[in-house]
């Protein structure tokens, strides 16, 4: 019989066809699994697969008395809380650099239509502006990329692609990160020093209590009124409420946003205003990303159930 894996979070039925062919699921849909099912059902429950960015405390953990394995669907582990899980003998795992180049592409992506006002020129062509000749003072000519100044925050696997992607587009790529690296990018000892540098900043940082609003109205101020931060990292590591005064107030030009602090429910101030490009967390949700990250929880639960170390263990 196939060993009985729990689904915590919340996931799109699609998305675990290919892992319900190896194991038997029981789908808690992202509500607490005791309202779902009985205590007999979850007695015996050794592994769960999660989102790594929601909760799950050590609370969560003891109404599973067998867990001893926490797979998460994706890179990210910030809403595992892994000192209990550590406490309770739980291994906990990822799916590291699964959906590197897919976020990679879309933090360029989000970058070039904040700074090329990709959704105003857009607008401005299906509104009849453009056929009727209006002036837009939004499509006023801006600097280009070549010799643009791109700050990455966060050189892990997803920072390392987004670097050289910028790289190729003829900008200066700065970073920093918790350790310098051997790489051709010049690396700043302090996010404010590479805000101040930076015209683009990119957020590329895992969410933790060290980066949380690490970019704040103070870093904002530093990028300057020609400034444009891109985030596909957590939301955060952003102040949110400080980004929404900056935006409005001019205190930079623009912003590129995947991700939010209360996901679905980023400040309604953001959607109102014309400086910023919003969408809804898909950095890694490409057909292939998704088959890579599918293929790592596979591998860890199969690892798991063999006895064997986890394959892609969270360090």
């Amino acid at each position: 019989m196939p060993e009985k894996v729990l689904i915590y979070s919340k996931f799109p039925k699609a998305l675990m066809v290919r892992i319900g062919q190896r194991f038997e699921l029981l789908d808690a849909a992202g509500k607490p699994p005791t309202e779902v099912f009985f205590a007999g059902e979850l007695s015996g429950i050794r592994a769960v697969i999660t989102a790594g960015g929601t909760a799950l405390p050590g609370s969560v953990m003891d109404t599973l008395p067998s867990l001893r394995a926490i797979v998460c669907y994706g890179t990210g582990y910030d809403g595992v809380d892994l000192a209990a899980a550590g406490e309770r003998g739980i291994a906990v795992g990822h799916s590291p650099g699964a959906n590197a180049a897919s976020v990679a592409d879309l933090a360029v992506t989000l970058m070039l239509a904040t700074t090329r006002r990709i959704l105003p020129a857009d607008e401005f062509v299906r509104d009849g502006s453009w056929a009727a000749s209006k002036p837009s003072p939004l499509l006023r000519p801006l600097p280009g990329n070549p010799g643009r100044r791109v700050g990455v925050y966060g050189m892990g696997e997803i920072g390392r692609k987004i670097a050289g992607r910028m790289a190729a587009f003829e900008t200066e790529v700065g970073y920093f990160s918790r350790s310098r690296q051997e790489l051709p990018y010049r690396y700043f000892e302090s996010l404010e020093a590479l805000s101040e540098w930076g015209d683009v900043l990119m957020i590329a940082v895992r969410a933790s209590t060290d980066t949380h609003h690490a970019v704040n109205a103070d870093i904002l101020q530093k990028l300057g009124p020609d400034g444009y931060v891109v985030n596909i990292a957590r939301g955060s590591v952003i102040d949110e409420a400080a980004l929404v005064t900056a935006l409005t107030n001019n205190t930079i030009a623009g912003a590129g946003l995947d991700v939010f602090e209360k996901e679905p429910h980023p400040q309604g101030a953001l959607t109102g205003l014309l400086n910023v490009v919003l969408t809804p967390h898909i950095g890694g949700h490409t057909a292939d990303s998704h088959a890579a990250m599918q293929d790592c929880v596979i591998a860890n639960l199969e690892a798991f159930f063999g006895g064997k170390p986890l394959v892609y263990p969270v360090r």
